[in-house]
């Protein structure tokens, strides 16, 4: 078992790639960072309960209003701690950019192939990361206990409500009795324990399995199955540190500069009142999409209605993502390909799995479009219930008609590929023939690596 020192040494002789798309797991990384920072400072000032208040605090609109604990202390956070609202907004845009990049680490997994054997682990950690992340987010925009968190829980009780048979239990289990119960009280330890205990070890288990599997690197001049083109880990350390500060700064700035989540003005939440105009965080908005897309078909069973608007929309998106989650070994299964991969593919290289991932996004796409529908209905005086339809249609016509182009632009990339390595590229001259004729001379194919991308080979992976 080698030891400690021959461990660093092998760490020391380890090449990273280096491409702009292995960035984003890097970002979602330092993003979780930031976020796990900022919501240890928030969590002194915080008071995670419902009892009642009156405000009493330097924002005059609420004054005397009656609001829980919860919502009085974000206020005094805002308004009273000093850099408050500049932490309180940098630990909401860190948990959106983190989302963000760890969506695009997916997509740029996908539709790379960087998910094959011997990478299948590193897909489902990453989809792991996801889901829990978008649970953190959920339980975190509750807790302020204002009119907006209020009308996001009312629409979850709705949905649990609906499940046949069990929907109240599955209710009073979440809300500790009757909406809204307290919600608090179950989502506070969630938020601040268990979902974040969950994506250290996601993260940790994350690192382990790129140090124990040789880094996939795009094909080019040099790059075989066996080797890796790359940087030092010194430079890659370096440029990591880069990184984490370049992500800090840009957070900062957008937590300066740009308003999130002010809850001063939607109030305290209510049960019997909603926030006109409020949706659902756009990492969530596919499933309010497809609630709003759902046609109104209840049917009666056993003296109990079952409503499929919202089964249906829920059934449906837990399927897109459970396959989502599997699709490594659905396409391992289809395709018998059980061997070890590590280069990369060209979207183009494969065009029905690239098919197929334009298809998912158009799916996804649609949903989280028509979650604004009302909004768009507004702004350019339409009917609503024509974009409900027109959403409606797209999404059954749009995933295959997607996949369709999709699959037709990759198969004549490919032909322009196949093209310019028997021929060589255009050069833009045109040449006279001394018999009258033009030809335009081609020149040769552009090598795919630079001298800086190869700056380094490990012929063993990383030894």
């Amino acid at each position: 078992m080698p030891g400690p020192l021959s461990t660093a040494r092998n760490l020391r002789a380890r090449v990273f790639p280096d491409h702009w798309s292995l960035l984003f797991g890097q970002i979602a990384f330092y993003s979780f960072v930031l976020v796990t920072l900022s919501g240890l400072v928030l969590m002194v000032p915080y008071q995670p309960s419902v009892e009642h208040v009156v405000y009493d605090g330097p924002y005059a609109p609420l004054h005397g209003i009656q609001m829980s604990q919860a919502l009085d202390s974000t206020m005094t956070i805002s308004f009273e701690m000093r850099g408050g609202l500049l932490i309180r907004q940098l630990h909401h845009w860190g948990a959106l950019i983190m989302v963000a990049a760890i969506l695009l680490h997916l997509l740029r997994l996908f539709f790379t192939a960087g998910f094959r054997r011997p990478r299948r682990l590193n897909w489902v950690v990453v989809f792991g990361l996801l889901i829990i992340t978008l649970g953190a987010c959920l339980t975190g925009t509750s807790l302020p206990d204002d009119m907006a968190s209020g009308t996001s829980l009312a629409v979850l009780d709705g949905v649990l409500q609906a499940t046949p048979f069990v929907g109240t239990q599955l209710s009073a289990l979440l809300f500790g009795g009757d909406f809204p119960g307290d919600v608090i009280a179950r989502f506070y330890p969630l938020h601040i324990i268990v979902l974040p205990a969950l994506l250290v070890v996601l993260f940790i288990v994350s690192g382990f399995l790129a140090l124990k599997n040789r880094p996939a690197q795009f094909a080019g001049p040099g790059r075989t199955e066996d080797n890796v083109v790359g940087s030092p880990a010194a430079v890659a350390v370096v440029k990591g540190a880069g990184l984490f500060c370049l992500v800090a700064a840009v957070l900062t700035l957008m937590a300066s500069l740009l308003t999130i989540n002010p809850v001063w003005l939607f109030g305290p939440a209510d049960p019997a009142d909603t926030s006109a105009g409020v949706g659902p965080a756009w990492y969530l908005a596919f499933l309010d999409g497809a609630l709003r897309l759902a046609p109104g078909w209840e049917v009666v069973w056993w003296g109990r209605t079952i409503s499929f608007a919202i089964l249906l929309p829920v059934a449906v998106c837990t399927l897109f993502l459970a396959i989502v989650g599997i699709y490594p070994f659905i396409e391992e299964r289809v395709t018998r390909d059980r061997r070890e991969h590590n280069l990369l593919e060209r979207p183009r290289s494969n065009p029905i799995r690239t098919g197929i991932g334009v298809a998912g996004v158009v799916f996804y796409g649609t949903l989280w479009a028509a979650a604004g529908a009302d909004t768009m209905a507004v702004q350019f005086h339409l009917s609503v219930n024509a974009l409900i339809h027109m959403f409606q249609v797209l999404l059954v016509l749009g995933p295959p008609i997607a996949f369709s182009i999709t699959r037709r632009l990759c198969l004549g990339l490919q032909l322009h590929d196949a093209e310019v390595a028997a021929n060589g590229i255009e050069t833009g001259h045109i040449l006279r023939l001394p018999s009258g004729g033009y030809v335009e001379p081609h020149g040769p194919a552009k090598p795919q690596l630079t001298s800086a991308e190869d700056s380094r080979v490990d012929a063993t992976g990383g030894r």
